[in-house]
């Protein structure tokens, strides 16, 4: 598949678990729509990555993930930040014990959202 084809494919997974996200948030499960709010936020990454730059990394580490955005032009940069708040929840929600609380939910849907508009307009454009 072509870098247009991966993006594509990542901005519809982003999609797909953003709407997910807010369907956890609605029934009060927290930490689920933290974390799918998180992938969401993955997944704009690597739709903003592949449209701008052609490739997208998949490293296991978090910083790498946001300085990947960040060096992606003024698109990225605009999205980094979010993606750095998203992938701070990311050890909470998925492997703590520690609840989330719904405002910290929200939060996370908020950066996702945020970041989904990005990677809409970068990819269709």
């Amino acid at each position: 598949m072509s870098a247009l084809g991966d993006a594509e494919a990542h901005l519809a997974k982003a999609r797909e678990f953003y709407e997910t996200a807010e369907m956890t948030l609605d029934l009060g499960l927290f930490s689920a729509a933290t974390s799918n709010a998180v992938t969401s936020g993955i997944n704009s990454k690597d739709a903003i990555c592949l449209k701008l730059t052609g490739k997208t990394g998949r490293a296991q580490n978090h910083t790498e993930a946001v300085i990947e955005l960040q060096e992606a032009g003024k698109d990225g940069a605009a999205a980094a930040p979010q993606l750095r708040r998203l992938l701070n929840s990311k050890t909470k929600a998925q492997y703590q014990s520690t609840p989330i609380a719904r405002r910290e939910a929200e939060q996370s849907l908020e950066r996702a959202r945020s970041m989904l508009e990005v990677a809409q307009r970068v990819v269709v454009q």
